[in-house]
């Protein structure tokens, strides 16, 4: 090793050892004749002293020139700073390392941002065209670090606890399931194709006919889907599968692991936990209560229902009204008219005909028009269902049940980030179960699945596949947690008979059920035992427990917005020759 310690790594027992430390020029400070230089690498950031007395004079020289971000290595002696001048932000500030000998192994452009900063100030695109020089941030040092500290500690824990790691296949079998594929033409099988997996499902399930009963993978996988905070086109999860068990027995076991893991490595990601065990919604207490199937449970703020008590009301708005919810934003009923036009227009936007506000004062409920009509009993109604108080404001949307949890849903975020009402320091974990298992697609008129084809229905469900599919609950159960879905999982069918009547359903034909899955239905045949089976996101849960805004933030190299990686200038055209060899024409 060319250094013989870290620049994170000196403590003040370490004066008058001599060391070799090597990395980025952080800052360089001049002092009449002295030169102060703080040497950094991703542990950590030392305080280099070169002073002329002490190093030779075509060292001091050549150091003269040196700036931010050139590669140096220094050897000298480490040595107390004077009392005054140490820096107890620093992990390293009660010492500094008196050079004797620097060498400059590279020079540097001046970057095109600085690097002593978190980057947040930074044009995003900017930072991952040159997201090398993004990475020597401290932050991006720390993400990586949690990231890779998370990864380890799945697979060590899934080792523990019995499972073995299987690599699946990247070249995969086009299937219908959800999101679009991206497609890779085969060379050797002109006008042929492979598929990137959306997952492992699959194979992680012929994994369990094969008799493998616990497996896990750090799998990659690929989704051509519309990018978003929370999404990459690549993407990484820990597949789990096992056999012989049901849904608790699954659930028990990322809780368990994700409990661990927050505990053992809080001094790293600085959160806590808000329940243990983690709370369990069905998804219609999911959507009534918070208008989401993966609520924010760091705060209240809950849906309430007064369509009873409203529905006789001489206020038009909720008498002639399928339903009548509402949300109490707590401390608001100081808000403006341009303040509350703001919340209706933001309503009308998720939806919904329109928002009803209602100023909880001292004196009473107030509001223009609709606090003049209701009646005292119907104020008070709305008081009582909503818990609200004095200095409170009411909104309420009139309309549809779908729409108004919808519109409230999304009000109810909004309004929870406006008050800050919830801890960036707490990870409000929670288990959604119950889920339709199909959902109407009104577009193309038919029955499709909530979460995928292979996941189980209830027992007592099954009579109702072709009495009402719409009643019908799947054994699946997500993992969410500050308003995002961190896993999604799910009991599995195992029965042939049982997942063809699901593929037909869906509107598959026997003919198109085989070419499609026939690899699946022919297992079934052979043993299949009962499994089920989850799969967390480790760059979703990589980004919550960093703190982040979006997963990009604990990504090395990812894709922009728009799915781009601007470094690489990538998406790029094929040449004429690659096109050919493949047997593809490309028409724009």
């Amino acid at each position: 090793m060319r250094k013989t310690h870290t620049a994170g790594a000196l403590r003040a027992t370490d004066e008058g050892k001599s060391v070799i430390l090597a990395g980025w020029v952080h800052r360089r400070r001049d002092f009449g004749g002295l030169i102060f230089v703080d040497l950094r690498d991703r542990y950590g950031m030392t305080q280099i002293t070169l002073d002329p007395q002490r190093v030779p004079a075509e060292v001091f020289k050549a150091v003269e020139g040196i700036r931010a971000e050139y590669v140096i290595e220094v050897e000298g002696t480490v040595h107390l700073r004077p009392e005054k001048m140490r820096n107890p932000k620093l992990a390293t500030g009660d010492v500094e390392v008196f050079a004797t000998k620097v060498i400059i192994h590279n020079a540097a452009k001046v970057p095109p941002f600085p690097i002593d900063t978190d980057g947040t100030d930074v044009d995003e695109n900017l930072r991952l065209k040159y997201r090398y020089l993004d990475l020597r941030r401290e932050r991006m040092a720390r993400n990586l670090t949690l990231r890779h500290k998370l990864i380890k500690h799945m697979r060590d824990y899934m080792d523990r606890n019995g499972f073995i790691e299987v690599e699946t296949p990247i070249l995969f079998k086009s299937t219908p399931e959800g999101a679009r594929e991206y497609l890779v033409p085969s060379r050797v099988h002109p006008g042929e194709f492979y598929a990137l997996p959306q997952s492992p499902q699959q194979l992680k399930q012929l994994l369990m006919v094969g008799g493998i009963e616990r497996y896990f993978q750090i799998a990659r996988c690929f989704r051509d889907e519309d990018q978003r905070a929370d999404r990459q086109p690549e993407f990484t999860q820990l597949d789990v599968e096992m056999s012989f068990v049901d849904r608790d027995d699954v659930m028990a076991l990322i809780e368990t692991m994700l409990v661990q893991f927050t505990t053992e490595q809080a001094a790293l990601h600085g959160k806590r936990l808000l329940y243990t065990p983690f709370r369990r919604l069905t998804f219609a207490e999911a959507m009534g209560r918070y208008g989401n199937d993966k609520p924010d449970l760091r705060f209240g703020m809950e849906i309430f229902d007064v369509t009873v008590a409203t529905r006789d009301s001489q206020f038009a708005v909720f008498a002639g009204a399928p339903g009548v919810r509402g949300i109490v934003a707590p401390g608001c009923a100081a808000y403006t008219r341009k303040q509350t036009d703001e919340l209706i227009e933001f309503a009308r936007k998720e939806g919904a005909k329109g928002l009803v506000v209602l100023h909880h004062d001292p004196e009473g409920i107030r509001g223009s028009g609709a606090g003049a009509k209701l009646s005292e009993a119907e104020k008070a109604a709305l008081i009582a269902a909503g818990g609200s108080k004095p200095g409170d404001l009411l909104l309420l949307v009139a309309d549809a049940e779908g729409i108004a949890l919808n519109a409230l849903g999304k009000l109810r975020v909004e309004m929870g980030t406006r008050l800050k009402l919830a801890d960036p320091n707490v990870l409000a974990f929670a288990w959604v179960v119950d889920f339709p298992m199909f959902t109407w697609d009104k577009d193309d008129s038919r029955w499709v699945p909530n979460h995928h084809l292979f996941t189980a229905p209830r027992d007592e469900d099954l009579d109702k596949f072709e009495t009402n599919p719409g009643e019908v609950k799947g054994k699946q159960y997500d993992l969410v947690c500050n308003g995002y879905e961190a896993g999604g999982g799910s009991i599995r069918i195992h029965r042939r008979d049982v997942q063809l009547r699901v593929m037909s359903l869906l509107g598959l034909s026997l003919e198109e059920a085989y070419k499609k899955f026939g690899h699946m239905l022919d297992a079934f045949e052979y043993g299949a035992p009962p499994h089920g089976g989850i799969a967390p996101g480790v760059d979703r849960l990589a980004m919550l427990f960093a703190g982040e805004p979006n997963i990009r933030e604990v990504i090395a190299f990812p894709k922009n917005q728009q799915a781009a990686d601007v470094m690489l200038g990538i998406p790029s055209a094929a040449t004429d020759k690659q096109l050919k060899e493949l047997s593809v024409s490309v028409t724009l």
